[in-house]
């Protein structure tokens, strides 16, 4: 591949994608490319792409599995085997990661092309319907925002780990890029700015979209993101206060059992169960799941399963589950092995927020801060373990130790266990939190291609 190629994969360019037949809010023809002179005249062009942008982010290299199971290879101390062929996810769960892995590669690439989509759809947004404008402009800044938190975390050192205004980030490319040339050789923007701007983006995408959007984003989306970041950065109070605002809408309820959160295909024939903020939407036309790809795994007796069947679950993961803990029962046996149960469907879902991550959110920050906002802490905490069939607990422990717990039991394989062990501050295995190896390379063939990128320590 030549240079220009290279530096194509950073910030793509000249067309624009779209994804159509995606419901029926948009009437659209059947078109795979438009080209760039014709792609933003008008308020349904810019609303195409913007489905465009929501087709980039649905990829398996991005929201539709790769920023869920990269953190929790890499965060991973013995609970999972990977014992698939990929080389490329080998290293991440050895903590061996090459420069030139290729699906470091594929992530990188894959959402800067999502952001890129994005950038070309808020660049027109004058063009948009006053009746659409708000409501397009909020769920690009949300895609934007989303994607450049997950970028920030798998691709730069966590948040307090160091100077954030120093340490390098990834680079913030907020315009269009049709044309590359020189200007194109980006730098890596701080940590701290990027935190800036996905903060930047997810309050205004907050303010501009609405209570209700089908699938598509939300203002309580947006604010379960916001939550997300503010944890990340030890800020107790944004985080409980935006994970409230989501609890306090009343928009969303806890299922009745766990494992009615998964596998939306086979249980309710696509539809996402009342428990879900935001997913990525998967069916039999259109989208795909990389957690079914590498979690799942067929089962004879129940049809439309399927997977690979890498990940496979070890004894020291399932023997942490209380007796009773109904969360602890969604494993399968095939031959030797374990799997979890979350992602054997073909054609489920991807779900990226649930309303119980937001329960524990506000249960956590409250804690740390001793305030009630909402609830007190061990009424959250018994809420979850109540769903779980486990009996309420009497008091919560000074060092956070049963929030933690519950925390991780609830979301587990959902993307959350290496930002909570950074953020924490504990230990991979021998690894610190603030390990080298616990951070993703910058592609080799980005820094080939653009000598103003600066590669992370330890490669």
């Amino acid at each position: 591949m030549n240079r220009t190629t290279f530096k194509s994969s950073l910030l793509i360019a000249a067309t624009i994608a779209v994804l159509t037949g995606c419901g029926d809010r948009l009437n659209v023809l059947p078109t795979q490319t438009i080209d760039e002179q014709n792609a933003l005249n008008t308020s349904n062009d810019v609303a195409v792409t913007l489905i465009g942008a929501y087709d980039g982010v649905q990829s398996g290299d991005v929201l539709g599995g790769a920023f869920q199971y990269i953190p929790d290879l890499l965060g991973d101390n013995a609970e999972v085997r990977f014992g698939g062929t990929f080389g490329s996810h080998q290293e991440i769960w050895n903590k061996t990661i090459a420069k030139n892995n290729t699906q470091v590669a594929a992530t990188w690439i894959v959402s800067y092309n999502a952001i890129n989509r994005v950038n070309n759809v808020l660049s027109a947004i004058d063009k948009v319907d006053a009746a659409s404008k708000a409501r397009i402009e909020g769920e690009a800044r949300f895609l934007r925002g989303f994607v450049y938190f997950e970028l920030v975390k798998l691709y730069a050192k966590a948040w307090g780990n160091g100077d954030n205004a120093t340490n390098p980030g990834v680079p913030l490319v907020l315009t269009p890029t049709r044309v590359v040339d020189a200007s194109s050789n980006v730098k890596r923007n701080s940590v701290a700015e990027v935190y800036t701007q996905v903060i930047d983006d997810l309050t205004k995408a907050e303010s501009l979209l609405p209570a209700s959007n089908g699938y598509y984003a939300t203002k309580s989306a947006a604010a379960a993101v916001l939550s997300r970041v503010y944890l990340m950065q030890l800020n107790y109070a944004g985080a409980r206060d935006a994970a409230n605002r989501v609890i306090m809408a009343n928009r969303y309820k806890l299922t009745d059992t766990y494992k009615e959160n998964f596998n939306t295909f086979l249980n309710y024939g696509g539809a996402d169960p009342s428990e879900t903020i935001f997913s990525i939407q998967v069916n039999q036309q259109d989208g795909g799941s990389s957690l079914n790809t590498f979690y799942g795994v067929t089962i004879g007796s129940v049809p439309g399963t399927a997977g690979r069947g890498d990940v496979r679950i070890q004894t020291k993961h399932t023997s942490s589950y209380e007796a009773g803990d109904d969360r602890g029962t969604f494993f399968t046996r095939v031959g030797s092995n374990v799997y979890s149960l979350k992602f054997v469907d073909r054609y489920g879902n991807v779900p990226l927020i649930r309303l119980a991550e937001m329960y524990l959110t506000r249960a956590e920050a409250n804690f740390r801060l001793t305030t009630t906002t909402g609830a007190a802490p061990l009424a959250d905490i018994n809420l979850i373990r109540a769903r779980a069939l486990l009996p309420p607990l009497t008091t919560l422990t000074l060092d956070i130790a049963a929030i933690l717990k519950e925390r991780k039991l609830e979301l587990m394989f959902e993307g959350h266990l290496l930002p909570d062990l950074k953020r924490t501050r504990r230990s991979v295995g021998s690894l610190a939190w603030s390990a080298d190896a616990l951070v993703l390379p910058i592609p080799q063939r980005e820094i080939d291609a653009n000598p103003n990128l600066t590669q992370n320590p330890g490669y």
